[in-house]
């Protein structure tokens, strides 16, 4: 069994979350849950949590979504940002 290269995170614009470090995701890995948001988001004022490398997109739950193969992001890369949400993932596109 293969994995595929999960996409980085190239930016995140939300000032609130802890994995947020000058604007470079440190979560391990993201979910996108449904209505784009960064379900990973976690607001907590701390911002020293996740790991040291850039953060990647471990699962999307929209499947209308071009970059979605089998609730698996494929875009290259992708901005996360303030939406609809505080953290909305501002690369969806609609398939």
């Amino acid at each position: 069994m293969t994995t595929m290269q999960l996409p980085i995170i190239s930016t995140c614009s939300v000032a609130g979350c802890s994995y947020n470090h000058d604007h470079d995701c440190h979560a391990g890995a993201i979910t996108v849950t449904d209505g784009t948001s960064c379900g990973t988001f976690v607001s907590t004022g701390d911002h020293e949590a996740g790991a040291a490398a850039h953060g990647q997109v471990g699962a999307c739950h929209r499947s209308d979504c071009r970059h979605n193969d089998k609730l698996e992001c494929s875009a290259d890369s992708v901005d996360i940002g303030a939406g609809d949400d505080p953290a909305d993932c501002l690369t969806f596109a609609m398939a």
